[in-house]
């Protein structure tokens, strides 16, 4: 698809994306959604369809509160852009000046130098135990945690865990999905000389006013349940159960108890909770680059970092410093413009950021699979710009 101009904000915007909703509805491949639409700062399109706990019929509310997973790693890199912003980090001294246990090596047993750019951008050289082929992996091994199990170690614990194993390439020579957000989430605290969930509070969601979101919640009945895609409906996500969001992977260990369990570690990279207007805050924040970040390190965060680099099975789309930035919309086969920022969840989220537009679209579900990689995802992002699958102007 070529890029091509959002036409004007009428009804039928909220037609078409209404249509998207309802499909994915009344298909049975999503239980419950929440979307939001802004543009230039304002709220175009709200809304909450369908279930949050469909066991108990309670249906899904613009305040319900979503798991977050890998939504909470450009909440917690904004966090670390922060403290450059005030001087406290270096984005490119090694990490080891601040976390000087943190001691990784390469296959060879060669020591390693990581900065904190590279955490941010996934070039580090970490991987995650959910991609590995069995329970046999290097992480699993090691006893690391992916950050969404039950687990009852400490975040300095499960640090020295994630060193104890061999990088995968040397940092800043390939590009790798990891737990890198999570030894930075290590690194905010340090720096901060706080708990994580203190620095995020007093960096983040306190001076944006996000206060729906935090690594725990106290509120299980504004939750969203978990669902998993299923036939001939979703089953409810269970404790413990293993998801593989891709093939030949041993799959993700979920604890959808984790999140009203204070005590557990928080995980940068996949272990939050919030709203999806609070989420927007965020978004918006980063996007008119004079809210929470100056303008020259939104800049720093929306740079493909990748430096050319393919991301596995993501033609045409880089990374930059907590989100994936859209290189060339027509290898990507996508509307957006270029440079536009994606990510998404794997307890069913996507958002992405079209810089151009000033556009800025939120889709929490309450749906594995479906509402962070399926049909839905594309099918929304479509009737937002209104096009057509074959990239044709919508009627």
């Amino acid at each position: 698809m070529s890029n091509s101009l959002i036409p004007p904000v009428t009804a039928s915007l909220s037609d078409r994306v209404g249509a998207v909703i309802q499909q994915a509805l009344d298909q049975q491949r999503l239980v419950g959604a929440v979307v939001l639409i802004a543009r230039h700062g304002r709220i175009v399109y709200r809304q909450a369809a369908g279930l949050a706990d469909r066991e108990n019929n309670r249906a899904m509310a613009p305040e319900t509160l979503f798991r977050l997973a890998s939504v909470s790693k450009p909440i917690v890199s904004a966090a670390a852009l922060v403290l450059v912003a005030r001087g406290q980090l270096d984005l490119d001294s090694p990490v080891s000046r601040w976390l000087p246990e943190f001691t990784p090596t390469l296959a060879d047993g060669s020591p390693a130098t990581i900065t904190a750019r590279q955490l941010l951008s996934h070039t580090a050289g970490l991987g995650y135990r959910f991609f590995e082929r069995d329970e046999q992996g290097p992480y699993a091994t090691a006893g690391v945690s992916d950050g969404m199990d039950f687990s009852d170690i400490s975040l300095d614990e499960n640090l020295r865990r994630i060193a104890r194993v061999p990088l995968q390439f040397a940092p800043g020579s390939s590009w790798a999905y990891s737990l890198a957000t999570d030894v930075l989430g290590a690194l905010v605290a340090r720096i901060h000389g706080t708990t994580l969930n203190t620095a995020v509070s007093e960096l983040i969601t306190e001076p944006l006013a996000m206060r729906d979101t935090a690594f725990y919640s106290t509120e299980p009945q504004r939750v969203a349940c978990s669902y998993v895609n299923d036939r001939p409906q979703p089953h409810r996500l269970q404790e413990g159960e293993i998801v593989p969001p891709f093939p030949d992977v041993v799959g993700i260990n979920y604890s959808p108890a984790r999140i009203f369990n204070a005590d557990a570690f928080p995980s940068a990279g996949a272990g939050m909770v919030g709203s999806a207007e609070d989420f927007l805050r965020l978004l918006e924040a980063l996007r008119d680059g004079e809210t929470l970040l100056p303008r020259t390190l939104v800049d720093e965060m929306s740079r493909d970092w990748t430096h050319g680099l393919e991301l596995e099975g993501s033609p045409g789309i880089g990374f930059g410093l907590g989100f994936s930035v859209l290189r060339d919309p027509e290898l990507a086969a996508s509307p957006e413009s270029p440079g536009t920022w994606r990510w998404g969840g794997a307890y069913g989220h996507s958002w992405f950021v079209d810089p151009q537009q000033g556009l800025s679209v939120i889709a929490f579900t309450n749906t594995l699979g479906e509402g962070m990689s399926g049909q839905f995802v594309n099918d929304l992002r479509d009737a937002v710009y209104g096009v057509s699958a074959t990239g044709r102007e919508a009627a």
